[in-house]
């Protein structure tokens, strides 16, 4: 066998040496180079160019239609129509759509805590769906979760007493594996709710005037003007910004304070809302109820299936852009470039033209609401719940989404996760451990959240909430208490509310059972 000579060798190998230095040296130069570059690119797309530049805002916003009401035995009768339609978002071109009593989005029920009310359901749709009221504390079996189907040509009947206090709740469909699709072809309504403390306030309250409701989502549209659904990161992410159906909207209202009461009805996108002309507003109420306190803020985020109430002032008479600003902070940003965010982008939402008026703009009242608050000594119980890693349990779903679980399970409709007593006071520990931040909601209780990463909430969160955000290696925990209803078989929800998560498994079930019960 030929011997190397130790001398060449060692020669060789020092070359060899010589040239991965080399190598590596200009590869190091490269990323650097590459970064440099990268950093104004970065900083243009999400903090300089606005998505949907360009707007006119030509498009007055259209109301939705607030739904009349029967008086039958004392009871408030609504009647509800999920149907097919055709919508003209590009002049035009027409989109296939679906609505309830109408062609896209659907009517806004307005109620008062204690009423007693009857919602008839008739599914004129061609396929199954349900109706969820988002945020209501209401029976399993009165919930609209996938156990409450209506088929086709089927119908559903709800009833329930209102026992939530002043809130902007709302409803959309809840089927197993489709609640994506529907709510993105527009099965979306607002669900208001007052009470005597609400009227007491003097807050503005002329719906459609000064109480005006924006549901805020997000759309892809084909160059027929036809809707396109597709998926992007795991979810659907638009590039046009629709209003209560309108796109390119502008609103008239009176140069007073204004409340609007912004509802995400997106199917994926975190939103953070300000003004451009960066005035100052006041945050009234979160997903549940009014804030304890107004809280005066210039930014206000919100992620897909929150609701927040705030006021303006427009009595100086200047026209105000509201906006969607990119994530506060360059860890988020770095999170929506590396790591499947939710967020960022820079969008113009709606143009608020200010007229004349002879209303005298009465002073916020500095006391709103009073929340009593559990001590978190007094708990019965702590659950954790993990959002996302690896899968351990779980059937592949319908929905398109990818399969996320919860403590490593993806959802089965034969599959109770979670047993709570009724009254029980617990608190339920979120974690993300995942790459992406995961809206949380719970069916049937408002809870209060405790902390983020061991900190208190940001006085935005103070107040009584159904979803929340935990962002990626975030650690949340709130504190509620399951108490009037209870069903030994038949469960309520909890997902996250990105609807292509939702549908891909990300959702478990619980059972809240009266432990006296026979």
């Amino acid at each position: 066998m030929p011997c190397r000579h130790p001398i060449l060798f060692m020669a060789a190998d020092t070359v060899s040496k010589t040239n991965y230095g080399k190598l590596l040296k200009r590869i190091l130069i490269g990323l650097l180079i590459v970064l440099i570059v990268s950093i104004p690119i970065v900083y243009y797309l999400f903090y300089v160019r606005v998505t949907n530049g360009g707007l006119e805002f030509e498009n007055a916003l259209r109301i939705p239609e607030a739904l009349e009401s029967e008086m039958v035995e004392g009871k408030k009768v609504f009647e509800l129509r999920p149907q097919l339609g055709r919508m003209e978002f590009l002049e035009g071109k027409s989109a296939e759509t679906m609505g309830y009593n109408g062609n896209f989005l659907g009517p806004t029920i307005r109620v008062d805590k204690g009423d007693e009310v009857v919602i008839n359901v008739t599914n004129e749709l061609d396929e199954m769906t349900t109706v969820h009221w988002h945020g209501m504390h209401v029976p399993p079996d009165m919930d609209g979760t996938p156990h409450q189907k209506i088929v086709a040509g089927g119908s559903w009947q709800a009833r329930f007493p209102i026992l939530n206090e002043a809130s902007t709740m709302w409803y959309h469909p809840h089927p197993h594996g489709a609640t994506a699709q529907q709510v993105y072809r527009g099965l979306v309504g607002l669900f208001l709710i007052e009470d005597e403390n609400s009227k007491s306030l003097n807050l503005p309250s002329e719906y459609g005037v000064d109480d005006i409701p924006l549901v805020i989502q997000e759309r892809l549209f084909n160059r027929d003007g036809s809707l396109h659904y597709e998926l992007n990161k795991g979810a659907y992410y638009g590039d046009a910004i629709l209003v209560n159906g309108t796109l390119d909207p502008h609103v008239r209202a009176p140069a007073s304070l204004v409340r609007f009461r912004l509802l995400n009805g997106s199917n994926a996108r975190d939103y953070y809302f300000g003004f451009e002309d960066e005035r100052s507003f006041h945050q009234i109420a979160t997903d549940g109820g009014l804030l304890e306190s107004p809280h005066e803020t210039t930014r206000i985020r919100l992620s897909p299936g929150e609701r927040v109430e705030i006021v303006v002032d427009l009595s100086d008479g200047e026209e105000a852009l509201l906006k969607t600003f990119p994530d506060y902070g360059l860890t988020l940003l770095a999170e929506a470039v590396f790591a499947d965010g939710i967020g960022n982008g820079q969008f113009d939402i709606l143009k608020i033209i200010p007229e004349a008026t002879d209303r005298v703009a009465a002073e916020l009242p500095q006391r709103l609401n009073t929340i009593e608050r559990w001590d978190p000594e007094d708990a019965d119980k702590t659950r954790r719940m993990m959002l996302g890693g690896p899968v351990r349990e779980g059937h592949p779903m319908p929905g398109p989404g990818p399969r996320i679980p919860i403590n490593g399970k993806l959802m089965s409709m034969s599959r109770v996760d979670e047993v709570v007593e009724l009254g029980a006071v617990e608190i339920w520990e979120l974690v993300n451990r995942g790459g992406q931040a995961h809206p949380f909601h719970i069916h049937d209780v408002q809870f209060l959240i405790l902390d983020r990463n061991g900190a208190p909430p940001d006085a935005s969160e103070s107040g009584w909430k159904d979803t929340v955000l935990v962002n990626t290696n975030e650690t949340v925990r709130f504190i509620t208490q399951f108490n009037t209803y209870a069903d030994p078989d038949i469960p309520y929800m909890y997902h996250c509310h990105i609807l292509e998560h939702e549908d891909g498994g990300m959702m478990g079930q619980f059972l809240v059972v009266d432990p006296d019960a026979p």
